[in-house]
């Protein structure tokens, strides 16, 4: 079962506080989560990387991710990343959290059905400061603790 990145980022921290790097990634999980798929696409180029790690499923360059993610994210009802820690080493940033997603439960062979489940990830960004680009996502998100959720629904 792979739900990858499926989920609104939810941050209550000052931007001004935080590094530049750190409120580029905020922004872009912003266009992320909110299915802002225009906006989305300023983030992408042809080599911009999205790697589900866990899953071991790759899309490389804009147009394939971003086909990927409208796929991934249709009928959503709800869908945020909910952010415990953040941290910057120049332009890499982790973001360690909760993704959250509440949808058809069709994706997750519930069909009738509406799920909701809260997963914890963690999701680390590569930035390119200089042209505000994403060269590389990379996502490590616990499929168990999904699987147990969908096991009791």
């Amino acid at each position: 079962m792979f739900i990858p990145a499926l989920f609104p980022v939810s941050v209550h921290a000052n931007s001004g506080e935080m590094p530049a790097e750190q409120q580029l990634a905020i922004k872009y999980m912003n266009a992320l989560t909110e299915h802002d798929y225009k906006t989305l696409g300023k983030f992408y180029n042809r080599d911009s990387i999205f790697f589900d790690k866990t899953a071991n499923r790759k899309y490389t360059g804009g147009r394939f991710i971003i086909d990927f993610f409208e796929r991934a994210h249709e009928g959503v009802l709800e869908y945020d990343f909910n952010i415990e820690h953040m941290y910057n080493a120049g332009s890499l940033v982790v973001m360690i959290g909760n993704y959250h997603f509440k949808g058809p439960g069709e994706q997750f062979g519930k069909p009738s059905k509406i799920i909701d489940v809260a997963i914890p990830g963690v999701t680390s960004l590569k930035l390119d400061m200089r042209n505000h680009r994403v060269a590389e996502h990379v996502d490590l998100i616990d499929y168990q603790t999904m699987s147990d959720q969908l096991a009791m629904q």
